[in-house]
């Protein structure tokens, strides 16, 4: 595939609740739904948390606030759920590590009618079932949001973040592993890649972030990367990907994986990217000699590559 990166539009505009809104937050795994409920709360909106059944990690995170638990097989009670809560904006936040099993989906009225959808949107990927579920809650008038537009702060900024910053031959590095994180991006395969001397050395995929950095720890005494120093991880959203979920997203926990992988440091997209746990991460980064870099986001368009710094 031959490709070039252009500079990308700015991400969804920041959104400004109106007095009265209610917001709901379909809650997965990992600190997300954790940090864009207690967000709210500082903004002034006490949100209504729907925890997606074996998928969140500590249900206790969420004692404060109102909530129901859903099996994802339970779909069809969600249009009605957000209805009689009187649901006005919803957040999709989390990981789902699992898909939905088709055969054990409880049948409801208003499901019958995009269950074709959802097996087509099932075969096409990820992204491809954001975007119908996106579309389906929609129709039923309410509006899907994104944790950044919510809770603003989680948004990495552009520029150099930590004490630290890339010298050379990191831009360099930066450079090769974004093309490829856009690259297998627009297969819908992962948001990922770690380059080392100025070429992608690995690449995200089934196993996330985590296990790419787990990976990449395990591949340092191996063959050619043996003896090779530093190396940047690149964090990029997806050409085309619905940036109202699936954003991708760093915390401390990637701070010190990329460390024990002996990389150098951590570039993200500014404005397309989370950071959680801000002050932490930050401080971790800063600790451990690791550079956070925020891009200028960037596309994916047909032609030669093009420098996307």
């Amino acid at each position: 595939m031959t490709v070039a990166m252009t500079r990308a539009e700015p991400a969804t505009p920041r959104l400004s609740l109106a007095p009265g809104s209610k917001v709901g937050i379909i809650a997965g795994g990992g600190r997300l739904p954790v940090e864009v409920a207690d967000g709210l709360v500082k903004h002034g909106f006490v949100p209504f948390v729907i925890i997606a059944a074996g998928e969140v990690d500590r249900e206790a995170d969420f004692a404060a606030y109102d909530q129901q638990k859903l099996a994802l097989e339970d779909i069809g009670l969600l249009f009605p759920l957000l209805k009689r809560q009187g649901i006005t904006h919803l957040v999709l936040a989390g990981e789902i590590k699992r898909r939905p099993r088709l055969s054990k989906i409880r049948p409801t009225l208003g499901l019958l009618a995009i269950i074709p959808l959802v097996v087509k949107a099932l075969r096409r990927g990820d992204d491809g079932l954001l975007k119908m579920l996106t579309r389906a809650l929609e129709t039923r008038g309410v509006k899907v949001v994104g944790a950044h537009e919510v809770v603003p702060e989680l948004t990495a900024g552009e520029g150099t973040l930590t004490a630290a910053g890339p010298n050379q031959s990191d831009w360099r590095d930066i450079e090769a592993a974004r093309m490829a994180a856009k690259t297998i991006g627009a297969l819908d395969i992962g948001q990922a890649a770690i380059a080392i001397g100025g070429r992608a050395v690995a690449l995200e995929g089934i196993e996330g972030t985590a296990g790419l950095l787990d990976r990449m720890r395990e591949l340092r005494g191996h063959g050619r990367l043996a003896g090779k120093a530093r190396g940047v991880l690149v964090k990029c959203a997806k050409p085309g990907q619905e940036l109202r979920a699936d954003l991708p997203t760093i915390g401390p926990q990637t701070i010190e994986a990329a460390h024990a992988a002996g990389l150098a440091g951590v570039a993200v997209e500014a404005g397309r990217s989370l950071i959680l746990e801000g002050p932490t991460t930050l401080a971790r980064a800063n600790a451990l000699g690791l550079f956070i870099v925020g891009l200028p986001a960037i596309e994916l368009t047909n032609g030669e590559p093009a420098n996307g710094r």
